[in-house]
């Protein structure tokens, strides 16, 4: 709608065209506004299991095994937060052997050190953005 109510313009296709009866338009896969919107929104990864799974890529943070659980690294009882940097995906084997303790206190380590996701949209729908995207995407 940006493009054909003339807001933005196409820089890259698809190759695609969308057909109505009067009009034919290319399918964008990337625009660029004509005038600049300031949008406030919040650019954090909401933290929820889903998330977590696929930053993790859906394997234990401890023994590298498929997860089915989340962790607190930190316990919550001990003061631990529910943050990125606190919650892996942890197998049911390990995350009951670890318990209510920190993984020091349990005798097991960390395969990666766990930290917030810096792009957030993808891992929150699971997408792989659009080969076309990549000369405009940051960081």
């Amino acid at each position: 709608m940006l493009v054909v109510r003339e807001r933005a313009e196409v820089v890259e296709s698809n190759g695609h065209i969308y057909h109505s009866e009067h009009l034919a338009v290319s399918a964008p896969s990337v625009i660029k506004l004509r005038r600049y919107v300031k949008v406030r929104f919040d650019r954090r990864t909401p933290l929820n299991r889903r998330a977590v799974f696929l930053r993790d890529d859906h394997s234990c943070q401890y023994c590298g095994q498929p997860a089915e659980n989340l962790d607190h690294v930190v316990p919550r009882a001990q003061g631990g937060g529910h943050t990125w940097d606190n919650v892996v995906a942890a197998c049911r084997r390990c995350n009951t052997r670890k318990g209510g303790r920190t993984p020091d206190q349990a005798g097991v380590s960390l395969l990666r050190q766990p930290h917030a996701p810096r792009s957030g949209w993808t891992l929150a729908t699971g997408a792989s953005p659009d080969p076309t995207w990549e000369r405009y995407l940051v960081g």
